[in-house]
């Protein structure tokens, strides 16, 4: 019980968009169900196609989801750090997972149960109807991103990846981050192309003085102008 007193629970699970849907009472709620879960570097938090009872906010560490193609070849969508909230989609459907977790670093966990929220949306139907609309945006939102993987070219696609990775939370005091430790293999995973033609952009980035790579570290020089390619200038 002395591990659930050091995280505000409440504020951590509310970064998700599934407390979007809520009033303040059911997120009192809900966070008083809530538990903290630890895991070591390296451990799998959970693996594509476990069942998916929970949801989870990052407390401190830093978490990566990735997924196998067909061809069994591992993808990283996402490097995820503290304050970041994943496994929505299985709290709500109570499906397979749709990707893997593992451990980056040392981790606290805010785990919540499906069984909770479901508890809590039975008793306010206006809230389901409001957690369908924010759905509903997540999902369009994931449409915009299969649309830059189809018609976008690799600059414009890589810079929108290099933007995202590094901009602040909304509404966060902090400046964007300078810097990424991401490889170039994994950046390639998530824009769905290959090592070898991320190197050669980033090489051309370089020469332009956009970036520089340097000891493993992806350091951003001139984010205007990556702002520039992502918006298709």
């Amino acid at each position: 019980m002395e591990a659930d007193r050091e995280f505000d629970k409440e504020k951590l699970l509310g970064k998700s968009f599934v407390f979007d849907a809520l009033d303040d009472q059911a997120r009192h709620e809900l966070a008083a169900f809530a538990y903290v879960k630890r895991f070591r570097s390296g451990d799998v938090i959970f693996s594509m196609g476990d069942p998916g009872q929970s949801m989870m906010a990052i407390a401190e560490g830093s978490v990566r989801v990735s997924m196998l193609t067909p061809s069994a070849r591992e993808i990283t969508l996402n490097d995820l750090q503290a304050g970041d909230v994943f496994g929505e989609i299985a709290l709500l459907d109570g499906g397979e997972r749709s990707a893997s977790v593992k451990a980056l670093t040392n981790c606290a966990l805010i785990v919540l149960e499906r069984r909770s929220l479901l508890d809590v949306l039975s008793r306010n139907p206006d809230l389901s109807i409001h957690l369908i609309e924010l759905l509903c945006q997540r999902v369009r939102r994931s449409d915009e991103r299969m649309i830059e993987i189809a018609f976008l070219d690799l600059p414009a696609r890589l810079a929108r990846l290099v933007i995202r990775l590094t901009e602040a939370a909304p509404g966060s005091p902090e400046k964007p981050l300078k810097k990424l430790s991401q490889s170039q293999s994994e950046l390639a995973g998530m824009i769905g192309n290959t090592r070898e033609n991320v190197n050669r952009c980033l090489r051309r980035w370089q020469k332009a003085e956009l970036v520089t790579l340097r000891d493993g570290w992806l350091i951003i020089d001139n984010r205007d102008a990556l702002q520039d390619l992502a918006e298709g200038d």
